[in-house]
């Protein structure tokens, strides 16, 4: 196979993979819609403050860095300029692309769902449970940046950096466990989606580079 063929392989997998997540993500949705009391959500709810509680203030510096106006708009676009002003700006374009992708998926499936949050939130947050921005945003980065510099360290960090991140959303009680697997399926789903449609760019970049 010709180098474009294999990358245009990629990119349908990609694709397929990323519909499958984000359909998934559906799926769940109206599963737990269907039935509010989800009997492992509520077990969680009030188990995490007993899990690790030395986290407790990291979790509200990441209710800080993964949402608001820090994680829509100073991470993606600081991301985006990081990369162009390292001369990857297809990189760049991507990373912009999919955090929006991602955040529109996220407010749709808010407002359709409207799934109502735990009573004992610990702190402040707009409307719509499921699905978990903070996790679908935190899954979003770490897939870009993993398709961006397809290393194993840079894998392992993202998937560690999104548990984490869903972790802490359930720690402050800003979420159900199944919100933050939500956000996870679409996080991951949009970033695959948009790299499916920038997968010739990012290889013609990295062939540059």
């Amino acid at each position: 196979m010709r180098v474009t063929d294999v990358e245009i392989t990629w990119g349908l997998q990609r694709l397929v993979v990323g519909l499958v997540l984000v359909t998934a993500a559906v799926v769940l949705g109206i599963a737990v819609a269907l039935e509010t009391d989800v009997d492992i959500d509520m077990w969680w709810n009030t188990t995490v403050g007993s899990v690790l509680p030395g986290l407790n203030q990291l979790s509200y510096a990441l209710d800080f860095l993964g949402g608001g106006w820090f994680a829509t708009y100073v991470v993606p676009l600081g991301g985006c300029l990081a990369l162009v002003v390292a001369r990857r700006w297809r990189s760049g374009l991507y990373f912009l692309t999919a955090s929006a992708l991602s955040a529109a998926f996220v407010q749709l499936l808010k407002t359709i769902f409207g799934r109502v949050r735990p009573e004992d939130m610990l702190v402040i947050s707009d409307h719509g449970s499921f699905p978990s921005g903070h996790t679908a945003n935190a899954a979003t980065i770490a897939v870009a940046l993993a398709v961006i510099f397809p290393r194993v360290w840079v894998a392992l960090l993202g998937a560690a950096w999104a548990a984490l991140m869903a972790f802490s959303r359930t720690q402050v009680h800003a979420h159900w466990l199944s919100d933050t697997l939500g956000g996870v399926l679409v996080g991951t789903g949009a970033a695959l989606i948009v790299a499916a449609a920038f997968t010739l760019p990012l290889a013609g970049e990295r062939s540059l580079g």
